[in-house]
């Protein structure tokens, strides 16, 4: 692809168009779960449902920077989701009283398939492709 190429080309079709729609089902998934925990069970575990609401502000993030080519973003979002997963996954595992009801990134993601663990990888070695093929 040249440089004078739109970058907001590369979502439109492949893995770029497949990273977004992932994306944007965990946003959905993430807000929806955190809206009902929020709304309806609060008090029993307040940071872990806090958590899953950022969980789902970070995939929004995710994908309205990757479908508008927002690359610096985007990357900065992956790295705090990658961080957020291997932080709270590992103290989840470790001290499971901090976390007494499940987020989004607790157990690595282990409720949602370890899907949130993968996933900011697989963001970041698409976007340092991305960023390769556009020089």
């Amino acid at each position: 692809m040249s440089a004078g190429v739109s970058t907001d080309h590369a979502v439109r079709s492949g893995p770029g168009r497949v990273l977004v729609a992932v994306y944007g089902v965990f946003a959905l998934a993430a807000s929806a779960r955190a809206a009902v925990q929020i709304a309806t069970r609060f008090d029993e575990a307040p940071v872990a449902y806090l958590l899953s609401a950022f969980a789902a502000a970070v995939y929004l993030l995710l994908t309205v920077a990757l479908a508008r080519g927002a690359r610096r973003l985007a990357v900065a979002a992956c790295v705090i989701e990658l961080a957020g997963v291997l932080i709270v996954g590992t103290f989840s595992l470790a001290d499971p009283a901090v976390f007494p009801r499940a987020t989004v990134w607790s157990g690595y993601g282990s409720g949602y398939g370890f899907v949130p663990l993968v996933l900011p990888v697989v963001g970041l070695l698409w976007l340092r492709r991305r960023d390769r093929s556009v020089r």
